[in-house]
């Protein structure tokens, strides 16, 4: 039996949904990192960041190569770059357009503009 198609997008939005393996995602779309870069970069508990690179591993996002004695994090397709752009620019329309409402709102409310003085 295949895993319906519905399925597998929402095990991928369950894997984007950490704040931090989206921020391990963002760095790891503009280049490839080692660990110690990431815990430099992120600031975060060795530990914390070992369990995330393992869910995104786990889930094919990302991949790992050796050099040498380092091992190197990198995502695994490009496009997950621009499913991240996307995601930011849906979040900033939204508050955008949440921020038009809660303005009228303030307008309706006092009958001035807003920063008008009485």
């Amino acid at each position: 039996m295949t895993t319906p198609v519905h399925q597998l997008k929402a095990e991928l939005f369950k894997t984007l949904g950490h704040p931090l393996r989206i921020r391990i995602l963002e760095k790891l779309c503009l280049r490839e990192h080692s660990v110690g870069e990431l815990l430099a970069e992120l600031d975060v508990e060795a530990s914390n960041l070992s369990q995330q690179l393992g869910v995104l591993r786990a889930s094919g996002l990302v991949a790992t190569r050796r050099d040498g004695s380092a091992v190197l994090y990198a995502v695994t397709d490009p496009e997950i770059a621009e499913l991240l752009a996307v995601a930011r620019r849906i979040r900033t329309k939204l508050l955008s357009d949440q921020l038009e409402l809660l303005s009228d709102e303030v307008v309706e409310t006092s009958g001035q503009p807003t920063g008008a003085s009485s």
